[in-house]
């Protein structure tokens, strides 16, 4: 299970008003886990919808009675059985921030991997490209519908999570997440190192990173030891990258231990934190700024951004650190 930031993301939601939509089918097989799930969300006085279709028969009062029992804190709705269940809560008129669907699976892509995040745009792209590796056929016509919703600014954001032990609390109070997002509303920030809390999440960030080979250990005592040296960027509040200012000379910066939480790659919040970084580097003084990486997506966006591939004589020694990794420079 992925390491949870209770206080900094309770802090976060506290006071939004967050809808869990489930299935009948979905809602039976996993019905301790969510209502389990749902009773977290509460404790930070998060307010909580349910939509869900369980059938009103008989053999069903249990679970009737058990929610009601369970969830004194939650308004419950339920979906009737004749009406369409996806588009029944897309139409609700109350105010929702967000939407969590609970699904068989999290949405996939071409390599079978989870797609994290993604603006309206990007899924509308990727219902046309990944359409058969949605786990629930029913559930690719209502994409576009959620775009919509979003666009319109009737809805922040809706997520696409699969049903399972603790997978709501995952996708919403850790670093990686457990499914897919869907927004236009990030709101990003630059900024220094304020916290132990933002140290702690750095570390979290970096062992991730660290697991796909591309960045160098540093334990959290290094981390606490140069933390006027780090700096990250924000969503919404919550730390989800950062970077480390490595002084080479008076005039060369390096641009060390980049990295951005799963939950967000693929959304520019890459370019973001480079630009605002070697912008606040020009302002300190600095007149070049100097990164070494194996890692292909970096390089590529590297070179989007104007550096090139040279290693000038002034820097042979700190190369020879890092054999097998291009040096990429620019100058502010």
């Amino acid at each position: 299970m992925p390491k949870l930031y209770i206080k900094k993301y309770g802090q976060n939601l506290k006071g939004q008003i967050i809808a869990i939509a489930v299935r009948e089918g979905i809602f039976r097989d996993n019905l301790t886990e969510i209502i389990n799930d749902i009773k977290f969300l509460n404790r930070f006085q998060i307010q909580t919808l349910l939509f869900h279709n369980i059938s009103n028969r008989f053999a069903n009062q249990k679970h009737f009675a058990e929610l009601e029992t369970c969830l004194r804190q939650t308004r419950i709705i339920r979906v009737p059985t004749d009406q369409d269940f996806y588009r029944y809560v897309l139409a609700f008129q109350d105010r929702i921030d967000k939407i969590l669907f609970l699904e068989r699976k999290c949405l996939i892509d071409q390599s079978h991997e989870r797609i994290n995040t993604l603006n309206t745009q990007k899924a509308r792209e990727c219902i046309r490209t990944y359409r058969d590796l949605i786990a629930n056929t029913n559930f690719k016509g209502i994409i576009d519908k959620i775009c919509r919703k979003i666009d319109n600014g009737d809805i922040k954001r809706v997520h696409i999570v699969p049903a399972g032990k603790k997978t709501i609390r995952c996708e919403l109070f850790s670093i990686e997440g457990s499914g897919t997002l869907i927004a236009n509303n990030f709101a990003e920030t630059f900024e220094s190192v304020r916290t132990h809390e933002d140290l702690r999440m750095i570390a979290g960030i970096l062992k991730i990173c660290r697991r796909l080979g591309f960045i160098k250990p540093r334990s959290m005592d290094y981390i606490e030891a140069h933390r006027d040296n780090f700096y990250i960027v924000k969503i919404d509040g919550i730390l989800v990258g950062c970077a480390e200012k490595i002084q080479l000379d008076n005039k060369t910066i390096e641009l060390g231990a980049l990295a951005i939480s799963t939950k967000f790659r693929n959304q520019r919040v890459g370019v973001f934190l480079i630009n605002a970084f070697m912008a606040e580097m020009k302002h300190q003084g600095f007149e070049k700024i100097v990164s070494l990486t194996a890692n292909p997506r970096l390089e590529s966006l590297y070179a989007f951004l104007g550096f090139e591939t040279n290693c000038p004589p002034g820097l042979v020694n700190r190369q020879a650190r890092s054999p097998g990794k291009k040096m990429f420079i620019k100058r502010l």
